[in-house]
């Protein structure tokens, strides 16, 4: 008796489950048989102090942290950045593509504006400028109609619309260049402009603005009455249209398949794979780079 629970005090069995099993098996017992009983106990053992922790947990469970703080991080941080109108940049609309794009070319549709301002201010946006020329206000005359006119006067009103100079000399209109406020200020802003219009011939006038252009000009299509600006701003390798409108981005962009000919690629940008070596470089279609060429 004594032998075998020297023997089991050496592998480290307590002594009282020692005792608990020779009592049960006999001191006549094989010393197999008492380990393989003292292996059985503290299996038993192990798996009812599991089943207590477990149950322990899921007591605390309805006295722990709200399902919001129990969620992902990334979930979570999404979440508070959506909803942090700082985060978001500033707008800045062309006033007349966008009304003119909702009349199809036919008249000036004030209407328009407003569809695209209600779509921003539902994305959370409150910095929302409108560019619109002043002579707009005037009455609408056959050979330039304009719709909803009201609507520019309520803009105005809440601070989102903006008229650019415009004044009459000697019985004819003199207008400022309404494309270059909008650029300058969504430039200074560090902005979004909202066009269809590419600026060409203000990309010309300073390198830096031709650069802006490229990389914060969102463009858009009315579908009836309905606001629709594209989900890839800057083509399927750039950022989704959540993380363009957004200063910092949270939203994690999709893994793109690398190019497998790398900086050897001859396609340009034709090709259909990722290049991480052009991500930060706008994708210059042919024509531009053989004016490029051309030059050098």
């Amino acid at each position: 008796y004594q032998a075998k629970m020297d023997f089991a005090l050496k592998l480290g069995y307590a002594g009282d489950q020692i005792q608990a099993v020779l009592n049960k098996l006999g001191a006549d017992a094989l010393i197999n048989d008492v380990l393989a009983e003292l292996v059985r106990l503290g299996n038993k053992s192990e798996s009812e102090g599991q089943s207590s922790a477990s149950s322990t947990t899921s007591t605390l469970v309805p006295r722990g942290p709200c399902p919001k703080e129990i969620a992902s991080p990334e979930s979570s941080l999404e979440d508070e950045v959506v909803d942090n109108s700082d985060n978001l940049r500033p707008i800045v609309i062309d006033g007349s593509n966008v009304a003119m794009s909702h009349g199809n070319k036919e008249g000036f549709s004030c209407r328009g504006i407003q569809l695209a301002v209600d779509w921003f201010l539902e994305k959370g946006h409150k910095d929302i400028t409108v560019f619109v020329p002043a002579w707009r206000k005037e009455q609408s005359r056959p050979d330039a109609p304009i719709t909803d006119q009201e609507i520019l006067r309520k803009l105005e009103k809440e601070k989102i619309l903006v008229f650019t100079p415009s004044r009459r000399v000697q019985g004819r209109r003199v207008v400022c260049y309404d494309d270059r406020f909008i650029v300058k200020l969504a430039f200074d802003s560090d902005g979004i402009i909202v066009s269809n219009d590419n600026y060409r011939d203000l990309q010309n006038e300073k390198p830096e603005w031709k650069k802006f252009i490229e990389e914060r000009l969102l463009m858009y299509s009315f579908v009836n009455d309905k606001f629709m600006p594209p989900d890839d701003p800057l083509g399927r390798h750039g950022p989704s249209l959540e993380n363009f409108l957004r200063k910092r981005p949270v939203i994690p962009e999709h893994k793109k398949q690398p190019c497998p000919y790398g900086k050897k690629c001859t396609y340009g940008h034709k090709c259909k794979y990722y290049h991480p070596e052009r991500a930060n470089q706008p994708q210059r279609s042919v024509a531009d780079e053989l004016r490029i060429s051309a030059k050098l």
